[in-house]
């Protein structure tokens, strides 16, 4: 135990590799957060969980990270938990990128690489085992059942993934209206029609920068 401690006081106490922690020239590591050691290791461990549960992407986990990050532990608030995700989801790229924004938002390059490794293993792994059941069963009626109840489960989630970013402007009552009537055109052009998803990322970016949300 004396030995591991000594070692921990080496790499983040005051000794030679202090700015692994600190303020020194690579302090960037841990980027703008507080979070330590302990703090990144809860992280990884409930994004590792939330990943065997995010049907669909990790987008439909992100209530629940927002739940974790913002309200249990206060790590960021709600409008840079919400601004962190519409980065993300406005930038090129598959929608997992808003953990990342997120873990460096929390805790530099230590946080992103846990928040990403662990929303990332479980669920690659799982899907590389999966997919070689689904070819080899296909005709399976288990499987079937098993595929058909993923649609469902994977509509709610993502239900309440757009309630929990939808919190922050429900308190205002200047942008109460603004915000339910984008997330109701949102959904019902979704749901009615084939548009491309950019475009209501565009139409929330020219709503917001009119003042409307």
């Amino acid at each position: 135990m004396a030995v591991f401690e000594g070692m921990t006081n080496w790499l983040i106490g005051d000794a030679s590799m202090g700015w692994l922690m600190g303020d020194a020239s690579m302090g960037w590591l841990m980027g703008g957060g507080a979070l330590g050691w302990p703090e990144l290791a809860q992280l990884f461990a409930h994004f590792f969980v939330l990943s065997l549960i995010s049907v669909g992407g990790a987008i439909n986990t992100a209530s629940d990270m927002q739940r974790f990050v913002v309200q249990e532990h206060g790590w960021l608030s709600a409008a840079q938990f919400n601004t962190s995700v519409a980065i993300a989801q406005a930038s090129p790229g598959p929608n997992v990128l808003f953990v990342a924004v997120l873990g460096f938002n929390l805790a530099g390059l230590a946080g992103l690489v846990a928040a990403m490794s662990g929303i990332m293993l479980p669920s690659t792994v799982l899907a590389l085992k999966a997919g070689r059941l689904t070819e080899q069963y296909r005709e399976s009626r288990a499987i079937g059942a098993f595929n058909a109840g993923l649609g469902p489960l994977s509509i709610g989630l993502l239900l309440s993934t757009g309630w929990v970013l939808l919190q922050p402007y429900l308190g205002h009552g200047s942008q109460r209206i603004g915000a339910l009537a984008l997330a109701g055109v949102a959904v019902l052009v979704m749901v009615r029609t084939k548009l491309s998803p950019i475009w209501l990322i565009g139409l929330g970016a020219l709503v917001g920068a009119l003042g409307g949300v």
